[in-house]
């Protein structure tokens, strides 16, 4: 998935992504995808952290990499030569790290107004816990949604994604883009800031609003979501699991019509739709005998036929093999940096006038330095020669 003729939405704006592992990286690599030029920052000989793993290779794809010690004065001159050129640096140091270093945002900013500077951390740059360290199955059980996730018997379950990385580093790129637009106006950059359990918390839905209403939490309830039915997964006769959700009453009709079941619309069990919610289990288990009398392939025809959403529940084998994300390029090849190639997630959104697409693959460590630092920047062959003895790059 590699269109070299588009230049991209965001053609002309450079990153510097100084983060690493997973929700920092992912947000330049969004950006990069949409034509930004990124350049990753790491330590020399050391590196991204995650690096040799596979989300590296997936989460920093189509960057360039150079190495410089922010620890060391000749390093940090250079990262401020470095932003000097930058639209946007995303970082997820600890809060305070890139003060201790001297290149607190508002520094970098003397030299160049315009720089927009991204700061993701588990819970913030301000209040009482911003020192806290924070990983993303922290911010989730901090989110509240490690405590929802599970059955009520049972104790609370991660979910299977790591959203809260993940939902970060989206949240970070629609800010760092939000501050671009705002720099049209001023001319001058700031800084986003983005908390790991924040971006978990924002996709709540409506769990403050119950709770003040009720001032009580939401419990536990497994597949079941109260006030939301009929909504399950029920197995096929021939042992597929099966996604329905019928929750608006036009399509709770459809389904009754394709169950050929008409007449449980005037069940008094299920009307009006208070007493629907009320006996969820009764309609669940009419729902569910008839999944267990079709195979996934009769089902999904059935209630693809009469418009009622419903979908297998999918393995990542599955999504592989599926024709419908084949079609949007959804699971792509992309090479590795230790070679080979490896499949990926492809590329969303899907903008119809300048295509995002995937440059290439993840960088080596320090990869461009030369093209970089010495090409861009100006240093010398002695000048590298005696930063790389030293370990300043």
């Amino acid at each position: 998935m590699t269109d070299q003729l588009s230049p991209g939405a965001l053609a002309g704006i450079r990153v510097i992504n100084a983060g690493q592992i997973l929700a920092a990286p992912f947000c330049a690599t969004l950006l990069g995808e949409f034509g930004a030029d990124v350049i990753k920052v790491e330590q020399p000989g050391i590196g991204d952290s995650n690096r040799g793993n596979a989300s590296f290779a997936q989460d920093n794809r189509g960057q360039r990499s150079v190495t410089m010690s922010l620890s060391k004065p000749e390093g940090q001159a250079l990262f401020r030569r470095l932003c000097d050129t930058a639209d946007i640096l995303v970082e997820n140091f600890r809060p305070g790290t890139l003060e201790r270093y001297g290149l607190a945002p508002d520094s970098l900013r003397e030299t160049n107004r315009g720089l927009v500077v991204v700061r993701v951390s588990g819970y913030g740059q301000t209040g009482p816990y911003r020192e806290r360290a924070g990983f993303d199955r922290v911010a989730l059980a901090f989110s509240g949604i490690t405590y929802v996730t599970g059955n009520p018997e049972t104790a609370p379950v991660r979910p299977g994604y790591f959203v809260a990385d993940y939902g970060a580093g989206i949240f970070a790129a629609f800010g760092a883009l939000a501050a671009l637009q705002a720099r049209q106006h001023t001319g001058r950059g700031q800084d986003v800031d983005v908390a790991l359990y924040e971006a978990v918390w924002r996709m709540s839905g409506v769990h403050a609003a119950t709770y003040g209403q009720s001032g009580a939490s939401r419990e536990r309830s497994g597949n079941y979501f109260p006030g939301v039915v009929p909504a399950e997964q029920w197995q096929t006769s021939d042992g597929h699991y099966l996604v329905i959700n019928a929750t608006t009453q036009r399509v709770f009709e459809r389904l009754c019509e394709a169950m050929g079941q008409p007449g449980l619309v005037a069940d008094v069990r299920f009307t009006p739709r208070a007493n629907l919610l009320k006996n969820h289990e009764a309609i669940e288990a009419i729902i569910g005998e008839w999944c267990g009398h079709h195979t996934l392939a009769e089902a999904q025809r059935i209630l693809d036929e009469f418009g009622v959403p419903a979908s297998k529940v999918y393995s990542t084998g599955d999504i592989v093999g599926d024709p419908h994300y084949h079609d949007r390029e959804q699971v792509i090849s992309v090479d590795n940096p230790e070679g080979g190639h490896g499949l990926q997630p492809g590329v969303v959104p899907r903008l119809t006038g300048t295509p995002g697409s995937v440059k290439g693959r993840a960088p080596k460590l320090g990869e461009h330095n030369q093209e970089i630092l010495g090409g861009e920047l100006g240093l010398d062959a002695a000048t590298m020669a005696d930063y790389a003895a030293r370990e300043i790059i």
